[in-house]
């Protein structure tokens, strides 16, 4: 099995009110900025070909860089398929979209996979508006580890119920070579927060995206975990790296 990091944006930046300010902004400084990239992820598993999530769609601009401004995603790599197609991959390959979330820098690209089966929460699949045999909703009717509602889409792969972020926010936890490699989406902005245990910015439930902060740490602590962010570079950095997260 096969971690790879879809790369589209890098080299911008976020301040700390961005990426700690989930729960309180209190005591934070505007001043202090963290690295900031885009990328999502694909799994090999040598039978099949699975994508966490899948960026924006073809032809989106970069967003502007605005001084001052909370979030600069960075200069724009490639559009999505590119990047995807740079890894020597086709469309027609890809089996099935684990969706973390619905926001469209996760999900833009979703229409470009005919032969892909799209598992998403109910929540988000509503708010998309998704519907087709293709789209499947979760069932999350298995438990892992602390994790208390999780269900198992291959073999060494996870999809987990993690609320929070969005009403429907999941994370993907994928087993190989005696390491837990945890694709979160959007459970922090930025590694450092994890290590601070501070909240990114929340956009739904601040409580339920507290008890999968809590959850997410209390995971790292008892297994040894790779964490591939999606919007700062330690996430393909950490993946080619294999590096363990201490905390």
């Amino acid at each position: 099995m096969e971690i790879k990091a879809i790369r589209m944006f890098d080299g911008g930046f976020m301040n700390q009110s961005f990426a700690f300010g989930g729960e309180s902004k209190e005591g934070l400084d505007e001043q202090i900025i963290y690295r900031s990239s885009l990328q999502n992820f694909l799994i090999d598993t040598g039978k099949e070909v699975i994508l966490v999530d899948t960026g924006f769609k073809t032809g989106m601009p970069a967003p502007a860089k605005k001084l001052g401004g909370p979030l600069y995603m960075g200069e724009k790599i490639a559009d999505y398929m590119d990047a995807f197609s740079a890894l020597g991959y086709k469309p027609e390959q890809v089996t099935k979209i684990l969706v973390t979330h619905k926001h469209p820098d996760h999900t833009g690209a979703l229409e470009y996979f005919p032969n892909a089966k799209v598992y998403i929460s109910s929540e988000d699949a509503d708010a998309m508006k998704l519907e087709g045999e293709n789209i499947i909703r979760a069932k999350y009717d298995q438990s892992y580890k602390n994790f208390p509602h999780a269900q198992q889409v291959a073999d060494g792969i996870w999809y987990i119920k993690a609320k929070g972020h969005t009403n429907g926010n999941s994370i993907v936890i994928v087993e190989n070579d005696g390491l837990f490699f945890m694709l979160h989406g959007d459970v922090t902005y930025c590694d450092a927060a994890l290590k601070a245990n501070k909240l990114s910015i929340v956009f739904e439930d601040i409580k339920a995206a507290r008890e999968t902060l809590d959850r997410v740490r209390e995971f790292i602590q008892n297994n040894p975990t790779v964490y591939l962010s999606t919007h700062c570079p330690e996430g393909y950095e950490n993946l080619e790296m294999k590096r363990v997260m201490t905390l």
